[in-house]
């Protein structure tokens, strides 16, 4: 089995790319859900975050907004949140991995916003990034409720440029030529990927 690790900046068209996997049958994992049922109302993170970030879970509702708020450009309390996160995160990918190992499909995505930040890439076969140019990264970003240049250009310095990103890359999915050029490219790279020998 075949896994496939699919991230991109902000505003890159990963879950775009993402969703034209689903349609090509893959099993996605998507991180990101996963995070927001985790800290949902009755998670198994919210005690967790509620201990260490008081005030931001009331009622059993957690606050996002105000929890955002406090690791934003905190480096000390994001790594605290992530301590919290990701352990629980990685135990429901291995979860999907095993369940798709049964199943035995040809190949899944791990659908990781920040992949090579966390060091994911070592667990996937072929990592493929999302990509577009950065004036339709910031007009798709700046769409966005709440947003603004100077947060954009905050979460930008956090996570590893494009460029970068496209050089570590197995495949970069065009996404700012259109659906059709980034479904094209979706479909084949998937059929390269799966006709190469397992231990190429």
């Amino acid at each position: 089995m075949r896994v496939i690790g699919l991230t991109g900046s902000i505003g890159m068209g990963k879950s775009t790319t993402a969703a034209m996997l689903r349609r090509l049958g893959l099993p996605v994992h998507d991180a990101d859900a996963v995070v927001h049922g985790l800290t949902a109302p009755g998670g198994p993170a919210l005690a967790a975050i509620a201990a260490r970030f008081p005030g931001v879970v009331a009622d059993g509702v957690l606050d996002r907004a105000a929890l955002g708020a406090r690791v934003f450009g905190d480096r000390a309390a994001l790594k605290d949140l992530e301590v919290i996160l990701h352990p629980l995160v990685r135990a429901a990918e291995r979860r999907f991995l095993q369940r798709a190992r049964r199943m035995r499909k040809p190949a899944v995505v791990l659908d990781i916003p920040l992949l090579y930040e966390t060091g994911g890439d070592a667990r996937c076969d072929a990592v493929w990034v999302a990509s577009a140019g950065p004036t339709i990264q910031a007009q798709r970003v700046l769409r966005r409720p709440g947003m603004t240049r100077d947060r954009l250009k905050a979460i930008r310095a956090r996570q590893t440029a494009d460029a970068v990103k496209r050089r570590r890359a197995d495949a970069v999915i065009p996404t700012g030529l259109g659906r059709r050029a980034a479904w094209n490219a979706v479909v084949r790279t998937l059929h390269k990927l799966l006709r190469e020998p397992r231990d190429a």
